[in-house]
């Protein structure tokens, strides 16, 4: 599966952003979708995942209860709703899928094995 993220650009403190992860090559109902975040310097990290099925979602405790992770299987993208931005936001967001992921490994970023080009975000106060 190949995977295009955008949406990135520069939001205002306390303000909102949605990213999109459009999939293609794929059948994309069968991959369980993550959003990554890295910083220049530092390893990549959570952000939030969605299960194949769409039921169940988990998030990073840094942006629990302000990013919201969803799907549409009919458009094969995930989106990634972000409010209540902060500076500590700024990164470049990627997004990843994989199959055959148990619950332990939706966390871990070389568990995927397929990877979006990332898309900057950049939150200004």
């Amino acid at each position: 599966v190949q995977l295009q993220a955008s949406g990135g650009g520069l939001a205002q403190v306390g303000g909102s952003l949605r990213v999109s992860c459009a999939a293609s090559g794929g059948t994309f109902s069968s991959y369980t979708v993550a959003w990554f975040r890295q910083v220049t310097g530092k390893e990549r990290e959570f952000v939030a995942a969605i299960k194949r099925s769409g039921g169940a979602t988990y998030y990073a405790d840094a942006v629990k209860g302000r990013f919201t992770i969803s799907r549409d299987n009919a458009k094969s993208t995930v989106y990634l709703q972000m409010n209540s931005l902060r500076p500590e936001d700024t990164a470049v967001y990627y997004c990843a899928a994989d199959r055959d992921l148990i619950m332990s490994s939706i966390r871990i970023f070389g568990q995927y094995d397929y990877w979006g080009q990332g898309t900057l975000v950049t939150v200004s106060s």
